[in-house]
């Protein structure tokens, strides 16, 4: 963390590029970020790499998803990429400045509501429909393979209800972002 802090602080032209749902971003973000959400690198990442000419730190919540853009980007020629690690929660941990916009859920706190939430209510209900309990199964099975994969279904889902659209960036918006951050030495 006191590496991207110092890096970040001395101004040397890193892009500090936020793959975070355009209404997490809203919520918190680094100073000087690009919001150009996962979803949007994961459909285009070669159109959006030919904007980051320079070195980029990868921010996301926690590490997961910044890793994977890293990978996408990498794929497509991208190599001077590094990631946040422990992203925009282990940056305000570390009591770095955090530009602050109005509280929301992030997606990772409601896929826990959701898969919590189904996980309970199916053995609730199997005690009057036994086969509820294929409901709790499949969700444990669907988290389990979102942890070897790296990837969420739940969490993709969600991010298409209208609390998460919130900020929603489209490709024209992030490769006006890029180019402006590109302008400024940024990209």
């Amino acid at each position: 963390m006191p590496q991207f802090a110092e890096k970040i602080k001395a101004d040397d032209g890193a892009l500090l590029l936020d793959v975070r749902t355009g209404a997490e971003y809203e919520g918190a973000h680094v100073p000087g970020s690009v919001n150009v959400p996962l979803a949007l690198i994961e459909q285009h990442p070669e159109e959006l790499s030919s904007f980051i000419d320079n070195e980029a730190i990868i921010i996301c919540r926690s590490g997961a998803r910044a890793q994977r853009a890293q990978k996408l980007l990498a794929g497509v020629g991208v190599t001077h990429t590094s990631v946040l690690v422990g992203g925009i929660e282990a940056w305000k941990k570390a009591e770095q400045a955090v530009n602050v916009g109005p509280a929301r859920w992030d997606l990772e706190r409601q896929v826990r509501l959701v898969a919590g939430s189904l996980v309970a209510g199916s053995v609730a209900a199997s005690t009057v429909f036994p086969r509820a309990k294929y409901l709790a199964g499949a969700v444990g099975g669907g988290l389990t393979f979102a942890a070897v994969s790296n990837s969420c279904a739940m969490g993709s889902l969600l991010s298409r209800l209208p609390y998460n659209k919130s900020g929603e960036v489209s490709l024209k918006e992030a490769k006006r972002r890029l180019a402006a951050a590109r302008a400024t030495g940024k990209a």
